[in-house]
């Protein structure tokens, strides 16, 4: 597959779940990756599996919140790769609570990871894919920036303001030949699901609780990464080359039910 072949996509959060399917589907598909990660470790894994598969990925040590860090990941990407035509913003965390519950210091946390890092890794990147004469950018959003659980205040706000970003940057930018978009995926089985999930067992197993989240779903479990990863792969594509400012549910169907039914 050469769809992406002399294209240059950047990985944001891409040596973990979503991020690390996204990062091997753009190499599959012939783009030249960087991917990067708070996590050292992750990185290294992430790259050296790749390499395995003969696909041209680098790696970078990067904080997300960091202005110099994500602006030293583009100018890497630049330098190493030539350019960059495709950002893919998937790094996030989860923290529970209300607004009561919530320290300060966690919805800080929540909020410049999740939002206040698209807004800095797209500052740097969008000058690069000027000079490329275009490019694209895929948000990766959350189904709770439509509709919220209890105990997700600071996570819910976070995607709330990813998808009102996206359409703000989509309108910025569309003179400029930079597309912008947000995918919105409900319950997928990445190692931040499990982590939850092993908060919430109970009596049960991660296995049997990830499966019951699963039932909350019409197509009855939760999402794959590379499932999450088609759907972004696309939108960084040129088969998508009029489509921007969108949000677009990989959901299993989550949100196309009502929570009441019919009596038996």
């Amino acid at each position: 597959m050469t769809e992406f072949a002399g294209k240059v996509a950047i990985v944001v959060g891409g040596a973990s779940g979503i991020g690390r399917a996204v990062a091997r589907k753009l190499a599959t598909e012939g783009a030249s990756v960087v991917v990067c990660s708070d996590r050292e470790n992750q990185v290294e894994e992430t790259v050296a599996e790749l390499r395995k598969e003969d696909f041209e990925v680098h790696g970078l040590r990067a904080n997300v919140t960091s202005s110099a860090d994500m602006k030293h990941l583009v100018d890497f990407a630049a330098k190493t790769c030539g350019g960059v035509d495709a950002l893919v913003n998937s790094a996030g965390v989860q923290r529970y609570g209300t607004v009561v519950e919530t320290e300060e210091e966690t919805w800080n946390e929540v909020l410049d990871v999740n939002l206040k890092g698209i807004y800095l890794a797209s500052k740097h990147a969008i000058p690069e894919m000027r000079k490329r004469g275009g490019g694209a950018i895929v948000n990766v959003s959350s189904v709770q920036a439509f509709a919220s659980q209890k105990g997700v205040a600071a996570y819910t706000a976070s995607k709330g303001g990813i998808n009102a970003l996206t359409r703000a940057m989509a309108l910025d930018h569309a003179e400029e030949r930079v597309r912008v978009n947000a995918v919105c995926p409900a319950s997928v089985d990445t190692p931040m699901l499990r982590w939850a999930a092993d908060m919430f067992k109970g009596d049960k197993s991660i296995e049997e609780t990830v499966a019951d989240w699963g039932k909350m779903h019409p197509v009855g479990r939760v999402a794959k990464p590379e499932e999450v990863a088609e759907v972004i792969t696309f939108l960084a594509s040129e088969r998508a080359s009029f489509v921007t400012g969108g949000e677009y549910k990989v959901d299993g169907g989550l949100l196309a039910a009502l929570g009441v039914a019919l009596p038996e």
